[in-house]
């Protein structure tokens, strides 16, 4: 199976993609996710971001993963919305690892629609090692440093 290709935003506002993106996932917006001027409303961006991410990780991980496999938290999100999304755009989300540090990793994503190529948002996420049973912050497990390395295809230094 080929690789989806990421395909460049057009709008100066969206940098460049230092590196690939290897993972898209398609989302269908509902009715009930539209605001009341017609557009995507802004939590739902994140709804999609956090779906993205789940499926994003069992990809890396090749088999399903749960919060007690994964060992990391969300602890900052910021979200660019650089275009309208509306009821019946044709959207995905684009899902890439950016920098693995001792004890966080770094995540890039995109919303964009399908058919035009256009990028509707950007987030940046920063997730934390952190294990459930004890509650407390720890180093990125190794083996997950591995996997996203082989996923993504590069080494990631800090």
């Amino acid at each position: 199976m080929t690789a989806p290709t990421y395909l460049p935003s057009d709008n100066p506002r969206v940098t460049p993609a230092d590196h690939p993106f290897r993972f898209c996932l398609p989302v269908q917006i509902r009715f009930s996710d539209i605001d009341m001027l017609g557009h995507l409303n802004n939590n739902v961006y994140l709804t999609f971001m956090d779906l993205a991410k789940i499926e994003y990780f069992c990809a890396v991980n090749g088999a399903p993963v749960s919060v007690h496999d994964l060992c990391m938290v969300v602890v900052n999100v910021n979200c660019d919305f650089v275009s309208p999304t509306f009821l019946g755009d044709s959207i995905e989300v684009w899902t890439r690892t950016t920098h693995i540090g001792e004890r966080s990793v770094r995540l890039e994503q995109r919303l964009v629609d399908r058919n035009t190529g256009e990028t509707k948002c950007v987030a940046r996420t920063v997730m934390a090692g952190f294990d459930p049973k004890t509650m407390t912050g720890i180093p990125i497990p190794e083996r997950w440093v591995g996997k996203i390395e082989t996923f993504e295809q590069r080494t990631f230094v800090d």
